[in-house]
């Protein structure tokens, strides 16, 4: 283009020269003129060439930035992590981990006995059956704690208070928890299929201890077993009690079927020689403390136990039963073996829905469809006989049989509604009627509402 603008301005320059130095011959002067004329113009042109140049110039390119090196990527795991199992369970990065824990249960109870039976303490009552606060949660290394309390009735007792150690399948533990007896002990108030359990574990004595104890769990064999000396509460200077306590469980799982078949022996020794022992049980509701069937206080020198259970659940159908043998050995008496035992059967009436098993023990009824997705939750019907016959060696203590029928229903995983009716027969009981008559009939009926977290 530069060379187009320089060629138009010569042939303008060209026509602009006088008519007449084309057509004669120039003179000295007019020949100087003109090449003055010329160089002028080519000092014009190369002025208009330099500002063509700089004015069509491409821009000069930008510096380069000047970038620093992203550091290597790092996914960073986060220091603490919130998630919710009906209550917030905070964990760390290094291992550890807390979470509030507790229980609410509301019973509704009555009792109907013969007149002269229960006297003011039976009928129908209201009570808070547990009220259990607590905090459990992991310590790194492989280590694991719980701390709980029943508040229940404007009092305070410590349930469970323990540590415990296991990496694998073998684990340690120290502090109060239940001694390993039977089915319907191990499996958690949360989740029994009556609102009572059986007679013979209250009568019996079943209940809390402090101890050191270990568990191997495996895939269908579970062994536990402990060293015990008493409930908390009855810890003393002068309280030198000792107790072994151990269980076998085979617990295979045949396609959808799930076994259970274990065995629990049981060995205290008071450490007393004026140690007493009573062995009693409520008519299955807890808002009366009329025991219908009572040994009164016996001397006792050493007790044993020896337990037999069994359990299948398959779909939404379980079946369970236990046999336990109670024989105390006294001094200058013979000994008396009392008996306690009951079978069950349940099902679970929603579609999809099962009662839970884990660990040897019964768990929590999920609901498939709760009523938080439109669903009515899971309804579970159970009937059971339970037997307690505390007569033996001289002893009449009693003997309970009752009849039981349940209904629960969990409208989403941490709310049950528990319903029961029972018919008792009862024979050489602690209290008479108002006519003397020590062979009877009762009923009972309880509602529990529960929540737990």
């Amino acid at each position: 283009m530069r060379h187009a603008i320089t060629a138009a301005l010569l042939a303008t320059s060209m026509f602009s020269l006088p008519t007449a130095a084309h057509a004669q011959a120039m003179t000295v002067e007019e020949a100087a003129q003109l090449r003055a004329e010329l160089a002028a113009l080519k000092a014009k042109v190369q002025t208009l060439e330099t500002r063509l140049d700089t004015a069509t110039a491409p821009p000069a390119p930008a510096p380069a930035p000047v970038t620093t090196p992203a550091p290597p990527s790092v996914t960073a795991k986060p220091a603490t992590e919130i998630s919710w199992k009906g209550a917030p369970e905070i964990k760390t990065a290094d291992g550890w981990s807390f979470k509030p824990r507790g229980r609410i249960q509301l019973d509704v109870a009555s009792i109907d006995a013969p007149a002269g039976v229960t006297g003011i303490r039976g009928g129908t009552a209201t009570e808070f059956r547990r009220v259990y606060l607590g905090v459990d949660g992991k310590i790194p290394g492989g280590f694991s704690y719980r701390i709980e309390a029943d508040v229940a009735n404007s009092s305070v007792e410590l349930t469970d208070v323990y540590l415990s150690y296991g990496t694998g399948p073998l684990s340690v533990t120290a502090g109060q928890i239940k001694p390993f007896t039977g089915l319907d002990d191990m499996t958690s108030d949360l989740f029994t299929s009556t609102m009572e359990r059986a007679a013979f574990v209250s009568a019996f004595g079943f209940e809390r201890r402090v101890g050191l104890s270990a568990q191997y769990k495996g895939k269908a064999l579970l062994l536990q077993g402990g060293v015990f000396g008493d409930n908390a509460v009855d810890l003393s200077d002068s309280n030198h009690s000792m107790s072994f306590d151990g269980r076998v469980v085979f617990m295979p799982k045949l396609g959808n079927t799930q076994l259970h078949l274990a065995a629990s022996g049981h060995f205290r020794d008071p450490n007393d020689p004026a140690a007493t022992g009573r062995y009693r049980a409520r008519p299955f509701v807890h808002t009366t403390d009329v025991r219908l069937v009572d040994t009164g206080l016996i001397d006792v020198s050493k007790e044993r136990g020896l337990g037999l259970e069994g359990a299948v659940l398959s779909g939404p159908f379980h079946a369970a039963g236990e046999a336990y043998w109670h024989t105390v050995k006294r001094t200058g008496a013979s000994d008396p073996t009392f008996f306690g035992g009951y079978a069950e059967v349940g099902m679970v009436l929603t579609k999809g829905d099962a009662r839970g098993y884990k660990d040897g023990a019964f768990d929590r009824l999920k609901p498939s469809k709760p009523i938080t997705a439109g669903g009515i939750g899971a309804i579970e019907v159970n009937a059971r006989y339970d037997h307690l016959d505390l007569n033996d060696a001289g002893i009449v203590g009693g003997q309970q049989k009752t009849a039981l029928i349940g209904l629960v229903w969990s409208p989403i995983d941490y709310i049950r509604i528990t319903a029961n009716y029972g018919k008792l027969w009862i024979d050489d009981a602690r209290i008479p009627t108002a006519t003397g008559d020590r062979s009877y009939t009762a009923d009972t009926f309880g509602l529990r509402t529960q929540v737990d977290f």
